[in-house]
């Protein structure tokens, strides 16, 4: 009898200790919100009130361009992910970018609703304050869903329509990033707040990118501290225990606008053939598939991708 409550005791201590270890080593509390904006909110970076948030956007180029390029950023990421693709297109075009709420320096939404309808919603508003009354608006991933959604409920606001590895039909993943497979998991998913290893965030980027040699220390840096802004780890959670709507792609099919589908062939995440899918669903759009590249193929290829983004928009 003594011996097992001496076992019991040692495995107590045990897991005391190595829960101790754990958070030494991998637990990190937020980073302030004014220490963020220091490193990622500089020129031009501003901040606009939207539905009780301060969000963060930039609007570079033409202002007096009436109809902007809006770009929508995926799961996980921030306005930064267009970096690249801005410098080209600003040449020629107004480009306007936002951290979606949950993501970036913008911070949770008050509700911790992350429906597409309550995004869309946001977009709508956050559209209405800059006094953009039509664009082009584009997104990656959980953006072109975004984007889609957007352009079924509003179509009177939208140009055009770019879609880069969109989600929005019902589709099983290849490959999961690790921290999606994290924030699913019971009991884990609340440690997941306060203990974040910052090896979660790159082996999550290389799972999204073909060749994991353009996955450096600078982007891994970023896409990790921005998760650590207040809110954030939280708001990933409460995103993906939302419950998904599996029938809206159907109005896919009723989208008129001009739309560029542009496909990494590699994406793991959201696989190539769901690009043909839209490709056979929307009655008017050019399919632009990019060999040997992700799910990010403005990160992963940006030069390649913003081109065939400038040919779409000259293209009349």
């Amino acid at each position: 009898m003594k011996l097992i409550i001496k076992t019991i005791k040692l495995l107590f201590f045990c897991i005391g200790f190595l829960t101790i270890v754990i958070i030494v080593l991998y637990g990190y509390r937020d980073i302030p919100l004014e220490d963020l904006k220091a490193k990622y909110a500089r020129a031009p970076s501003s901040f606009i009130s939207v539905d009780g948030m301060n969000v963060h956007f930039r609007d570079e180029g033409d202002r007096k361009n009436s109809i902007p390029i809006v770009l929508i950023h995926g799961t996980g990421s921030s306005l930064h992910t267009f970096n690249d693709w801005t410098i080209q297109l600003k040449q020629d075009f107004r480009v306007v970018r936002m951290d979606l709420p949950g993501y970036g320096l913008t911070g949770p939404f008050p509700d911790r609703s992350y429906s597409i309808d309550n995004y869309v919603d946001f977009l709508k508003h956050f559209l209405t304050s800059l006094g953009v009354k039509k664009c082009v608006i584009g997104g990656n991933s959980l953006g072109g869903g975004i984007a889609w959604s957007f352009t079924s409920k509003y179509p009177e606001m939208v140009d055009k329509l770019i879609l880069i590895n969109a989600s929005g039909y019902p589709s099983k993943a290849k490959s999961v990033p690790v921290a999606f497979k994290i924030a699913k998991i019971p009991v884990v998913k609340n440690i997941f707040t306060f203990i974040t290893p910052r090896f979660v965030a790159k082996s999550s980027l290389e799972n999204v990118f073909a060749d994991k040699t353009k996955v450096t220390d600078k982007l891994i840096d970023r896409y990790f501290e921005l998760t650590l802004r207040e809110g954030n780890r939280q708001a990933f959670i409460d995103k993906l225990e939302r419950k998904k709507n599996t029938i809206t792609y159907k109005s896919i099919k009723l989208i008129k606008q001009r739309t560029l589908v542009l496909w990494g062939d590699q994406d793991k995440l959201i696989p190539v053939d769901k690009a043909y899918q839209f490709h056979n669903d929307l009655p008017n759009d050019t399919l632009f598939i990019m060999k040997d590249v992700g799910h990010v193929p403005m990160e992963e290829s940006p030069s390649l991708s913003a081109e065939a983004v400038i040919t779409f928009l000259k293209n009349k």
